[in-house]
């Protein structure tokens, strides 16, 4: 069985950027950062992000539940919160894990 491969790091994606589109690693670190920092700020604004082709980040509410304890079983209260979820746009999820054929 295969080794899995491991998910690359900041580095080696400034380092991908940087080779890419001839740029110094430091500016591509400065375009990765303010791309993290956009995405914040428009999803604490506007509830949403889109990156065109990957997916959209989306603000939801989650309502109050009951769970259980999974230790003794016993009932508790859930509280509602506020949760991000990220929707991979279709494009996205065809091309990293194709559809089953009919």
């Amino acid at each position: 069985m295969a080794t899995p491969k491991k998910p690359m790091t900041k580095a080696q994606t400034v380092a991908y950027f940087a080779e890419k589109f001839e740029l110094t690693k430091n500016n591509a670190n400065a375009i990765l950062d303010e791309l993290a920092s956009l995405a914040v700020s428009e999803t604490k604004k506007a509830g949403s992000f889109t990156l065109n082709g990957i997916g959209k980040l989306v603000l939801s509410k989650r309502k109050a539940r009951t769970g259980r304890n999974p230790q003794t079983g016993e009932p508790i209260k859930i509280p509602a919160k506020t949760v991000i979820k990220m929707r991979m746009a279709k494009a996205f999820k065809d091309a990293v894990v194709p559809p089953k054929k009919k």
